[in-house]
């Protein structure tokens, strides 16, 4: 019985000790995150105070991303019936105008293909002689049915034939309206299908295509769009229409107002989105692939708040100054949230009402907080 007392006692005597070892351990690390300045270390710097309050914040998300092209406005150029190039002038970043010439192709199909067009247009004229005659023929009985019926069969294949060859001149981009005897040509203009500029040119003069060999490729930059990176931590406080400043890493000044238009719905290998953004203006200056940086406000939301200078960074962690007297400042432990309009949303700022905290001169009271710490 006796030892079972003794062992009683020496439990409540360990108990006691290891509170009044967590105690101190406290009052120790209490103390460290206190800093005593004396009046002439304060009049070096410039000190402030401010309280915790509570108000409306709109957080500003920073984005970064490149110019990029809708695969509709990025076009290749071809020749639909190959050929060798004849001449061409597009150098890759050239400006060029809808309808303007910027390929002659030159090959003997352009030339058979005329004559066979010519060719046709001759027969049907005659076929369609015949036919007539035929018709008027049987309807009087002075002709057979099987003879009109080979007329009309005669006629009718003709009209397919000179209608085909017709599309085919119109591919080459040749008005078969114009092809007569006098006016077989040899050539064949590829014409600019809108106003943009060449992106790359896979050709030279005398070298001969294939119609599926790709000649140009052309940008439309009417529809110029900004390929952004969001976060997988923000990506639900993108909404399309939510409108965007961008601006370029050469020239922060000039900013491109734009809108939100499609949100990606795949998260790559970093943990990020794609978000596209449409231009509501272009000056000329944006080309795809280049860098760009973007802005975009978040919704007001309601939160404790301090003044971001009042908020200092220390091996990953945010802290505040606490001002306990004229002299004595505390190192304080925070949880920050949104960031917008100079003002940093505190998580935990209930623990911070009633408190004076210290806002210019926050990073002087942390450095010499810091200095401290190693002199011990």
């Amino acid at each position: 019985m006796k030892y079972i007392t003794v062992i009683f006692v020496f439990i409540i005597l360990s108990g006691c000790g290891n509170k009044e070892q967590a105690t101190t351990a406290a009052a120790s690390a209490d103390a460290e995150n206190v800093l005593q300045l004396s009046d002439a270390q304060l009049k070096s710097f410039a000190l402030s105070s401010v309280g915790i309050q509570e108000k409306n914040i709109t957080q500003t998300l920073k984005l970064n991303g490149k110019v990029d092209v809708p695969p509709q406005n990025l076009v290749s150029v071809s020749s639909a019936l190959g050929g060798y190039v004849k001449s061409t002038r597009l150098l890759p970043g050239m400006h060029f105008k809808k309808g303007e010439v910027i390929a002659v192709m030159e090959d003997n199909q352009f030339i058979q293909l005329q004559q066979d067009y010519l060719t046709a247009k001759a027969q049907l004229q005659n076929a369609e002689a015949e036919y007539l005659r035929q018709k008027e023929l049987n309807q009087s009985k002075a002709s057979s049915d099987k003879v009109y019926q080979q007329a009309k069969a005669d006629y009718q294949t003709l009209q397919i034939s000179g209608k085909a060859l017709a599309e085919k001149l119109r591919l080459i981009h040749i008005n078969p309206e114009q092809v007569s005897v006098s006016n077989i040509r040899q050539t064949a203009n590829i014409y600019a299908p809108f106003n943009g500029f060449v992106a790359h040119v896979f050709v030279n003069v005398g070298k001969y295509v294939s119609p599926s060999d790709v000649l140009f490729e052309l940008v439309n930059p009417n529809d110029l769009h900004l390929n952004l990176k969001v976060f997988e931590k923000d990506w639900d406080k993108i909404k399309t229409g939510q409108p965007l400043l961008a601006y370029t890493n050469t020239n922060t000044e000039k900013k491109y107002r734009g809108e939100i238009i499609l949100i990606g719905k795949n998260i790559s290998s970093d943990r990020a989105l794609e978000i596209h953004a449409h231009f509501k203006e272009d000056d000329g200056k944006l080309i795809p692939g280049m860098y760009m940086n973007a802005e975009i406000e978040i919704p007001e939301s309601r939160a404790w708040v301090l003044p971001e200078e009042s908020v200092v960074s220390f091996e990953g962690k945010q802290y505040v100054f606490e001002i306990l007297d004229k002299n004595r400042f505390k190192m304080i432990a925070i949880q920050t949230g949104n960031t917008g309009n100079g003002w940093v949303a505190i998580m935990n700022g209930d623990e911070l009402k009633s408190k004076n905290i210290a806002q210019k001169g926050a990073y002087t009271l942390l450095m010499a907080l810091k200095n401290k710490a190693e002199e011990e």
